[in-house]
């Protein structure tokens, strides 16, 4: 086993090492998982591939799949499971035993042994899972399957999940089979099931015909070229029977003549023993031959070999079904334009009225084209606005989910990884102790985790706990100060700390500004570099006093100022590529500051990298007159 901590590593470990089976990451430092298994199917590496992440959005699921993954799994995950599904993929590109019968559909023809497949006579590249599916159900063409037995049959496991690995898996193998993929077909409400050809009967009874005759032009060829073995009769009798469709090979000594020649060794070795070859089928050059084979009278070790194509009739009802297809499409779109023409006038206040049930449905896609009269002109700019506007703070509020749910989901997975291995009595007893504080740091991160969620989500609430009292904020930030020194100094990080003579009373919750204080310096001290300076700074103003957190780190772009107190925002933009957290803490601070009567803004601090300025009005005490 080999492992890389970021994806420019991995793909260069996996396109050097050519591993049998990769585990990825999506969200991996400086190329994605899906990134790199875009790029290893573009160099034709069809190694398989599983993802493995806590993004479980059905979008992200699709998204893996069509990249050209084999497996996705999602966290919190059992270490079981996760090596029976590597078994499970290992066992698909092993591929079915040597010898199983070539299957066809049409035009598209599978041969197990050589795992090659072809559609009209050429050549589909399709990763080991989409080779496997294809098989199975060209395995029993007409037979329904529903994708429960697809997945217990093709992935070796009922995906408690959802069947929608299956739907994408048969799309893509429609697209690589282009306009052949119909072979497929969709039974609704069910499953899919491999096109039984149309007319079997009548097919059968053309290759049978065809096989008949075959099979007396073969004798008559090996009697010709026994009897009469000139090279230039032999050349008129190959060019009359291609000129009937057919190809002749001739074996001499038990060898094939002729550069370029191909035909199974089976039908070599049969001629070269002397026995005849009838009723057989190969696969040469994609396509699906007849092939009847006879020794030559009086020499041992030769014959002649004679190939006809099989008879199909896919490409027929393809046509037909497109021919259809066209007429319907045809009368559709003349019955479209009629009721378009009539409704001419009402055409635009139809649109809008459309567009707004779509956006009550949920669809943020709408857009309109604004046309006359200037109302509704007027009205279709402001529904693409709020269409807009919706996608955007939708967007955000799943990249925020999406964010919560990998930070809730590793410390899961921990917890989890070291109970089985407790439970199944693998943790050695010196151990134990290591053990229970690994499992004991992760139960605390939740524990902040979930507390941060639980104050957010009553932020807004008339009963948020709040006690505002005087405080001196002197003797608060000082005391910040000197709780914060030991562990800047154990990170390398000076901390300094500048404070007025004389005291700062605000009214204001203690507790809560000492909460939004230690979660700025928290996110300071996580991303400084050694030797940077840290600065917790108190000014005294008219009206205000206003305590400065500041640091000499990255700091952050203009744009990045824009949204950096919503919800996760900052944690999906930086997330492997520097320390983040959450990216609650930030949308906390801000909405705790606005509870307690303050502001806080962001901005480019003097000494190089991030400024945090929280504003809080002064206590004004009660005189009487």
């Amino acid at each position: 086993m080999h492992l890389e901590y970021d994806g420019g590593a991995g793909l260069a470990a996996a396109r050097k090492l050519r591993p049998v089976a990769c585990v990825l990451d999506i969200g991996l430092p400086v190329v994605t998982g899906t990134e790199i298994c875009r790029k290893l199917r573009e160099f034709g590496d069809w190694t398989p591939v599983l993802f493995l992440t806590a993004r479980d959005d059905e979008v992200d699921r699709i998204l893996g799949l069509e990249q050209g993954a084999d497996d996705y799994l999602t966290k919190p995950f059992s270490p079981r499971e996760l090596v029976a599904r590597v078994k499970a993929v290992l066992r698909r590109t092993a591929g079915p035993p040597e010898g199983e019968r070539v299957r066809q559909a049409g035009e598209v023809v599978l041969d197990p042994g050589r795992r090659t497949v072809h559609a009209g006579g050429e050549p589909v590249a399709l990763t080991p899972t989409e080779f496997d599916l294809l098989a199975h159900l060209l395995g029993r063409p007409g037979r329904v399957f529903t994708r429960d037995e697809l997945l217990a049959s093709v992935w070796g496991y009922a995906a408690h999940a959802g069947t929608r690995t299956v739907d994408v898996h048969v799309a893509q193998v429609r697209a690589k089979l282009g306009g052949y993929g119909a072979v497929i077909r969709t039974v609704r409400g069910v499953g899919y099931t491999a096109a039984l050809v149309a007319f079997p009967l009548a097919l059968r009874a053309a290759n049978s015909q065809a096989r008949r005759g075959l099979a007396d032009k073969a004798q008559i060829a090996a009697d010709l070229i026994g009897t009469r073995p000139r090279e230039v009769g032999q050349q008129r009798l190959t060019q009359e029977l291609r000129r009937q469709g057919i190809e002749a090979y001739l074996v001499r000594d038990g060898v094939l003549v002729g550069q370029g020649a191909r035909l199974p060794d089976r039908i070599v070795t049969t001629l070269a023993a002397g026995q005849p070859v009838h009723d057989e089928t190969a696969l040469i050059n994609g396509h699906v031959l007849l092939v009847e084979a006879q020794p030559l009278p009086g020499t041992p070790g030769s014959g002649v070999v004679l190939t006809e194509r099989a008879v199909t009739g896919f490409g027929a009802v393809t046509v037909l079904n497109r021919l259809w297809l066209a007429l319907i499409a045809g009368l559709l779109a003349g019955a479209v334009a009629g009721a378009l023409l009539a409704r001419r006038l009402a055409r635009p206040i139809r649109n809008a009225a459309g567009a707004a049930m779509r956006l009550s449905a949920g669809d943020r896609s709408v857009r309109l084209v604004p046309e006359p009269p200037a109302e509704v002109e007027e009205l279709a700019h402001a529904l693409n606005g709020l269409a807009a506007a919706l996608a955007t703070s939708e967007g955000r509020q799943r990249d925020f989910l999406l964010s919560i749910s990998h930070e809730l989901r590793t410390p899961l997975t921990t917890i989890r990884g070291y109970a089985e291995a407790l439970a199944d009595g693998v943790v050695e007893p010196d151990g134990a102790v290591r053990t229970g504080q690994t499992v004991l740091a992760e139960a605390q991160r939740l524990d902040r985790l979930v507390s941060d969620l639980l104050a957010l989500a009553r932020l807004d609430a008339v009963d948020f706990p709040l006690s505002v009292l005087p405080v001196d904020l002197v003797e608060l930030v000082g005391d910040v100060g000197r709780t914060w020194t030991p562990r800047c100094t154990a990170a390398g990080v000076p901390l300094r700390v500048e404070l007025p003579p004389a005291p700062v009373l605000v009214p204001t919750d203690p507790g809560r500004i000492r909460q939004v204080l230690d979660g700025l310096l928290d996110n300071a001290v996580r991303v400084v570099p050694a030797g940077t300076p840290v600065v917790l700074a108190l000014y005294p103003q008219a009206g205000y006093a206003t305590v400065d957190v500041r640091d000499g780190g990255p700091g952050f772009t203009d744009a990045d100022l824009s949204v950096i107190f919503e919800r996760g925002a900052m944690s999906q933009r930086y997330q492997g590529v520097r320390k983040v957290g959450s990216g609650l803490g930030l949308a906390l601070a801000y909405g705790l500051v606005r509870r307690l009567g303050g502001t806080i803004e962001a901005g480019h601090a003097p000494e190089g990298g991030a400024r945090f300025s929280v504003r809080l009005p002064v206590y004004q005490p009660r005189t009487s007159h």
